[in-house]
């Protein structure tokens, strides 16, 4: 057996754990985690940087990842990336577990995140604009270098400095469609970014009804700032979004941990439920059901019992005519079936039989006739 098939056979039988990593998220903020190939590469002890490494994400123990969270990575010789925007609903720890495979040598390695999720500082902002980047990829937005620079953009269109990525999304899961396997043609990506600043005139400008009403007619919306983001970034001006969030005043709720008692802590168990009386709940299900039985029993019995015609109403609302009409032809048809219950004569030679088909014999149809068919 050679070095190289050794070596597969080792890494296939026994996957390796790289250290646990933790990182940390705030509410209202996109959070990226790029899977570095490198690193994985290492652990794989691969000596080509070229080797394909697919990556799998999900939750510890379980198949899927956070609602808030998604995964992407566009081919085996590229990173992957976790990304996301958090609620204040996802406060806690998050547990995911992070799998590299090597598709040269099929080995494993596997790594474990605790993404911790904090709320903001200064809460969410109520200033949000949605641009859509026409000519990227999700993740061609997602390294912290490019969205420094779309950041300096937005402020050069919004004229403030405290701004900041809330999340990044493919076109693709706003139900855009796959684009044409052409040189230059991207999916898109919508950028929402926001801001404790109010809105630009530039960005009021572009969303007006005047704009929406010159985009409708395929012409640019009236924004003056147009060249703010190029020449590296082409935005779709037309589907330019504003939107104002009002801050709701929420209390704080509990605050997942580890599930892991502290040391020297005492566990306080949840003080029992007051018991709860059954009998109206057993009442209702018993007599209700047995109320609505009875209810159409009674309807079935009113209308089968109570709404019959009977012989004696049909009689008195037909003719007289009608009615003899009727008992005459009754009245012909029991004799005729009485004058054919009494005749006695031969049946006919087309009944009889000729041949029987258990036994094989053959019977003479002229035998058991009283007289020929035709006289001779």
């Amino acid at each position: 057996m050679t070095l190289r098939a050794e070596r597969t056979r080792n890494e296939m039988t026994e996957p390796r754990v790289l250290p646990e990593l933790r990182l940390s998220a705030e509410t209202g903020t996109i959070f990226v985690h790029e899977l570095e190939r490198e690193l994985f590469l290492e652990a794989f002890e691969e000596e080509d940087d070229d080797a394909p490494v697919t990556f799998r994400a999900h939750l510890w123990d379980h198949p899927d990842l956070p609602r808030w969270l998604r995964f992407i990575q566009r081919g085996p010789t590229q990173p992957g990336f976790l990304y996301g925007c958090p609620l204040d609903s996802e406060l806690g720890t998050h547990n995911l577990q992070v799998l590299g495979y090597n598709r040269r040598t099929f080995g494993t390695v596997s790594q474990r995140l605790v993404i911790s999720v904090t709320p903001a500082p200064g809460g969410d902002a109520p200033f949000q604009a949605e641009f859509v980047v026409g000519d990227r990829n999700v993740e061609e937005l997602l390294p912290e270098g490019s969205r420094e620079m779309f950041l300096r953009g937005s402020a050069g269109v919004w004229d403030r400095g405290d701004l900041h990525v809330i999340n990044v999304t493919s076109a693709l899961d706003r139900g855009g469609r796959v684009p044409l396997p052409i040189e230059g043609r991207k999916e898109g990506v919508y950028v929402l970014v926001g801001s404790h600043s109010p809105f630009s005139p530039c960005l009021l400008s572009a969303v007006s009804p005047q704009s929406r009403s010159r985009c409708q007619r395929g012409q640019r919306p009236l924004a003056s700032c147009y060249d703010t983001f190029a020449p590296h970034f082409s935005i779709r001006w037309c589907a330019l979004s504003l939107r104002q969030v009002q801050p709701i005043p929420t209390t704080p709720g509990p605050v997942r941990g580890s599930g892991v008692l502290e040391e020297g802590a005492d566990f306080e168990p949840p003080s029992p439920a007051e018991p709860q009386g059954m009998v109206p709940d057993f009442l209702v299900t018993l007599l209700v059901p047995l109320a609505v039985a009875a209810l159409l029993l009674l309807l079935l019995g009113h209308l089968m019992c109570c709404r019959r015609e009977g012989l004696e109403k049909r009689d008195l609302q037909t003719s007289d005519l009608q009615l003899f009409h009727h008992s005459s032809i009754a009245g012909d048809t029991r004799e005729l079936r009485a004058m054919a219950g009494s005749r006695d004569v031969p049946r006919p030679l087309s009944t009889l039989p000729m041949f029987n088909v258990r036994t094989g014999q053959r019977h003479d149809p002229m035998g058991s006739a009283r007289a020929p068919l035709l006289p001779p």
